[in-house]
Formats: structure tokens, sequence, C-alpha cells
């Protein structure tokens, strides 16, 4: 191995006041083919995140990762970016977690090879990420879970085959790999993709901030989470996802376990018409919901109540490939995501959940099933009708409750007696603005599956003098009448 006159330390104390972000810069001189940054705990009371960035930006976010940062041009350790090292000046990026102990000391121990030390990984994509061909071409619901975390994220373990694998033994179609802060994972996506070919991994980012966090539900890029440190902050990071096109969800709104999980609970201010979802279950009932799950609805109904159409999502938060057995962990399909998709495909998944078109099952896949219809119109429309007659089917429920709610009330509630069991009830439209109806089943008490909305308003108003509404005429007549309408 050869290296440069190293290693570098550099160390210090993190300034109280200011960013919860602190940059230390380093050079790294030309014919630099790897880099490594140890970062030893100096305060075992404190906990400090780490990241890196080269001249061009984001190299990789490790966050709590206890082992060295190591990046070179075909390999890097888990959660950064393998690609060529360019000389320049390079910054290790501490995140201020938590600090009991003030000032937080820091040590770096930067060391600069002109051998690479790991093996190159044949895994690793060397170009940028994109969607393959839907796996299914069928219009329907499928099942899957929005929130996995696979080893990228520093404080998972599982890899993309243990996630498919399990995945794949529950039934699910497709999973969301939303690792912390970093776009690693779909590095290895492509090859793992070919390996799983009835499993679809959908790119994702779990934007995790210290305020609370957020689900980039299809990004591909990474997101500027360093509010306060080279012009970042959290409006310019939702226009980011924006950018990409990438529905917005809430992670666990309302777990707030204070240190023992550090911006769980959602403190971000966000308007309710950027949200484009809401995760209301995180980890199987049984395991969090009990505690959370109706604060997590009721938070969810304040989003709606503000203007937000957003779609019911849930989310196992694994971190293990569904191995874990603590008191709060769920295996991977605790909660299921039921997604009204045309294709299982990437891009079809993503708009159908931007469109509202989920169910939430919130222990898991043998769960009942819940849907919503109005004629041709299904859960995640609106109906454009004075009065309709809302249809309510659920599957695999016998014995259940079925209950259905406007605007986050319920108003009617019944028993379900057969398999299938189909419930009907006339709904009428607000005279203005609009309402929202959803469809849960319950099982001992409790909400076990939660439907996202159908949407209800007035019919648009038709043009002065044109006689075309509320009439009753066979359609080549109702035909004729529109013509002259759109004449007038």
């Amino acid at each position: 191995m050869s290296a440069f006159a190293q290693p570098l330390v550099l160390e210090g104390a993190l300034p109280e006041a200011g960013s919860d972000f602190v940059l230390i810069p380093f050079q790294v001189p030309a014919g630099t083919v790897e880099v490594e940054v140890r970062h030893p705990v100096q305060q075992s009371e404190n906990i400090l995140d780490y990241g890196l960035s080269d001249p061009r930006g984001f190299r990789g976010w490790g966050g709590g990762n206890v082992e060295p940062i190591v990046v070179g041009e075909r390999a890097a350790s888990r959660s950064y970016l393998a690609r060529p090292i360019e000389a320049g000046t390079w910054n290790v990026v501490i995140g201020k977690a938590k600090v009991v102990s003030a000032p937080a000391r820091y040590r770096l121990e930067v060391e600069l090879r002109t051998v690479a030390t790991l093996a190159p990984q044949p895994d690793r994509a060397q170009t940028a990420w994109t969607p393959g061909a839907a796996l299914e071409t069928t219009t329907r619901w499928y099942a899957g879970d929005l929130h996995v975390h696979s080893r990228e994220s520093g404080d998972a373990a599982p890899t993309l085959d243990a996630i498919a694998t399990f995945a794949r033994g529950r039934g699910l179609d497709f999973v969301e790999l939303s690792d912390h802060n970093t776009v690693s994972q779909l590095d290895f996506m492509t090859a793992a993709q070919a390996r799983h070919p009835a499993l679809l991994f959908v790119p994702g980012v779990e934007f995790t901030t210290y305020a609370g966090h957020l689900n980039g539900i299809g990004a591909t890029r990474s997101v500027d989470h360093r509010f306060g440190v080279e012009g970042a902050t959290f409006d310019a990071a939702v226009a980011s996802f924006a950018e990409q096109k990438a529905v917005l969800s809430i992670n666990h709104p309302v777990l707030d376990l204070g240190q023992l999980c550090i911006g769980c609970a959602w403190r971000q201010k966000l308007p309710a018409t950027s949200i484009g979802a809401v995760e209301i279950g995180t980890g199987g009932w049984d395991k969090t919901g009990v505690l959370f799950g109706a604060q997590a609805l009721a938070f969810w109904d304040r989003q709606l109540a503000q203007g937000s159409h957003a779609a019911a999502v849930g989310g196992s938060d694994d971190h293990s490939g569904g191995r874990a057995t603590g008191t709060f962990d769920s295996p991977i399909g605790n909660p299921t995501t039921m997604v009204f998709a045309k294709s299982l495909s990437v891009d079809a998944l993503v708009q159908a959940i931007r469109e509202g078109r989920t169910v939430v099952k919130l222990q898991g896949p043998a769960d009942p099933m819940v849907e919503l219809s109005v004629g041709d119109a299904r859960i995640g429309d609106t109906v454009r009708s004075a009065q309709s007659t809302l249809e309510a089917t659920v599957t695999g429920g016998r014995g259940q409750t079925l209950k259905l709610l406007e605007n986050g009330v319920a108003v009617e509630t019944v028993e379900v007696t057969d398999d299938p069991f189909t419930f009907k009830r006339m709904v009428t439209s607000p005279p203005s603005s609009e309402s929202r109806w959803r469809g849960e089943v319950w099982v001992d008490g409790a909400p076990r599956t939660v439907s996202s909305h159908l949407w209800f308003t007035q019919p648009e108003p038709t043009k002065p003098g044109c006689g075309c509404a509320g009439l009753d005429a066979t359609p080549l007549v109702v035909l004729a009448l529109l013509l002259l309408c759109r004449r007038g």
C-alpha cells in the first residue's frame, strides 16, 4: 500500500451555536485513489453523525456508522458513493445529533492512498440508476412496503438479496428502499433487480432531519439535509424532491420517543398541500399501532383538513431484512401498503401513490381488504355529483366491522357478514368545497385496514342558458345537447 505522508489528524470542539452541521475541510492531492476517514468517539455521552463531500458535492452520509469512511473509484464503504477521487477541498460533515457535554469534541484521522485497499464491488453500477421495464403490465392492487432500510443505512444490516427474499416470501410485489440521506443503495439495485425479477425495488430516500423524517418516494438523487451549511434549507430540500417528481410522505409523524429516536416525531413546517402521503402505520399494529396508531390517523386527518389530498401509506421501517425480534421491531410487510397501479413499475406505483390510490393493511398482508367506488370512480378520484351511491367492498373480513368515515368522522358502522361483503350508502356532496370518505375495517375493536379517500364535490356549473344539466335523455339526445352547450 502506498500513501502520502498521512494520516492527517483534525480535532477540536464543535461550535455550540449556529447550524446543527459543521464542515471540517481537508485537502486531497492529485494522484489519490482512496480516502479513508476514521472518527473515533471522543465523548460517549454525545452523539455525532458523519458524512463526506468532495469538490463535486455529496459523497455519502453514514450518520451514526461506527466504521471508518472509505471511498474509492470502484468501491466504497456502505452509505458512500464510489467514483473517481478529485483533487481539491473535501469536507467531513459532522452533525450534532445529541450534545450533552458541550462543547462536543471530535477527532478525525484522514488517510490518503495512492493504492486502493477496497476490492472492486462488481455489483455496484458505474452509471446512474434508471428504471427498468415493468415487471407486470396488469392494472391491479399491488402489495408492498414503503419504508425499508438496507445496509446502506448506517443503522441497518440487510443486503438487497435478503430484503427481496423475505418480501417475496410474504407475497409482496415491491419494496421501497428508503435509506437515510443517501442514494448509494441505487448503485446495487440494477444487479439485485436482475436476480429478483418477481419483486420490484422502488428507489427512495428517508430524508432524516433532527426535527422529522420525510420519505422521498421515487427519489433518485441526494437532497441536502445539512440545514444552515452552504445554503441548504428545508424549503430547498422540498423543491429538490419536487424536481425529481418524488412523492413526499411524512414518516412516523407522531413517534415521539425522545432521545431513543432522535428527530422521529414531525416538527418541521411543511404546507399541507406539499404533503403527498402520510405514514399512518410504522411497524405492525401489534408493535406501534397500539401506542401511536390513533394519533397518526389524527395527524393525517389534520393535513387533509388543511387542503392536502395525501395518500395513506404504511411501512415496516425494517432494518434487518425481517429478522429482528426486538420489542418494537416489525418485519418487512408489517404494515402492507396496497397500491392500485397500471403496472408493476416504478413510474406507475409512484404515480398511483400521488393520485391517492392506496389502502393500508396496518398489521400485514393477511389483513382484510376494503375498496371504495362510485361507478367507475375509485379510491383517489374526485366524484363531481350532487348525490352519489358509494359502494364499499370488503374481502377477507367476515365477522369484522366496516366503518365509513366522512371527513375523519365515522358516520356508518356495519357488521361484515359475507366474503366478499358489499355495502352501499348515498353520499351528498357539500354545497361548496369538498368532502372525503374512507373505509376502515376494524378487528378486535381497533382499525386494521384503512383506505385513502374518495372525494366528493358539486358538479361543475353549466354555461348560462344551457339546459344540458339534469335532463333524463337517451345517449343520442345527450350528445346533441352537449354539442349545443359547447357551441354556446
